[in-house]
């Protein structure tokens, strides 16, 4: 993805999406809430940020513990659908995610050892092209999905995930990582897995119980 980094770009977009975000933290009030409880809430963000890398294991690895091999293949294609669609989009989007844009601003007020984990990971290995939309949110909510269709009989474990790429979600946003606009447009990526199952279902397609 970084041959598209040294695409021509200008920060109108960041600066439209950045507006929006000092909405969100500020006038609504999500950084207060977050820090509500001291570190223990920035922290919480930072482990559910980190451990979006670990999302398609744990996906493979509840259909497993379940006994459904079979489904696995269904499930991780979604999931990959909605993951790579985020990264498709990329080179239409060029941006640079708001630590880097705007540096020093609106930072979180508590810092976390795992944040600056997080802060090394996606500076030495991340994307440096786009951030838009976020594949972050689009990946998590493509997991939640693939784990209500092809799990339908153990649906806590999709609402577990579910509640988790929420978490994911508001993570990004409060720890610059992403964009509002970022989040929005990597949940509305997720939707289209989604709407394949709801096809999908009726025809006996991709394995669906």
């Amino acid at each position: 993805m970084d041959w598209f980094s040294a695409l021509p770009r200008n920060v109108d977009s960041e600066l439209r999406w950045v507006a929006w975000d000092r909405i969100v933290l500020y006038e609504w009030r999500l950084q207060r809430l977050v820090e509500t409880l001291g570190s223990f809430g920035p922290a919480a963000l930072e482990i559910c940020y980190v451990l979006v890398y670990a999302i398609a294991a744990f996906l493979v690895a509840v259909l497993y513990f379940r006994q459904r091999r079979e489904r696995v293949n269904g499930a991780v294609f979604l999931y990959l659908l909605g993951t790579l669609l985020s990264y498709a989009l990329f080179p239409y989007f060029p941006s640079d995610p708001p630590w880097a844009a705007f540096s020093g601003s609106d930072l979180p007020n508590i810092s976390t050892p795992l944040r600056e984990i997080n802060l090394w990971l996606v500076g030495h290995f991340g994307i440096h092209s786009s951030v838009f939309p976020s594949a972050h949110v689009s990946s998590a909510f493509s997991a939640a999905w693939a784990l209500f269709a092809f799990l339908p009989e153990a649906k806590r474990y999709g609402w577990g995930v579910l509640a988790y790429a929420v978490a994911v979600s508001v993570a990004t946003v409060y720890g610059r990582y992403h964009y509002v606009a970022d989040v929005i447009a990597g949940f509305a990526v997720s939707l289209i897995p989604g709407v394949m199952i709801l096809l999908a279902r009726p025809r006996g397609l991709l394995g669906l119980p």
